[in-house]
């Protein structure tokens, strides 16, 4: 996270720790989503939809997610 991690509300380092705790580092697209929280709840309200939805097993979520770095250039 960033040096600013204390000025986050507190639903949104709820979000980032898990995150942190999940994939051992916050994906950078949260990092930087993280300094407008309006923004970062409606990206995150997305994801989480399609989480809770069933509409995509967990795995095929993960797959795009990586699917979706290595087409804009993000490292694995």
């Amino acid at each position: 996270m960033t040096a600013t991690d204390s000025e986050m509300p507190a639903d949104v380092r709820a979000v980032c720790d898990r995150l942190v705790n999940r994939y051992g580092s916050l994906p950078y697209n949260h990092a930087v989503l993280a300094r407008r929280p309006s923004i970062f709840r409606a990206f995150r309200g997305m994801w989480d939809g399609l989480e809770e939805s069933g509409l995509l097993p967990a795995r095929l979520v993960d797959l795009v997610n990586v699917k979706v770095a290595s087409l804009v250039g993000c490292g694995l």
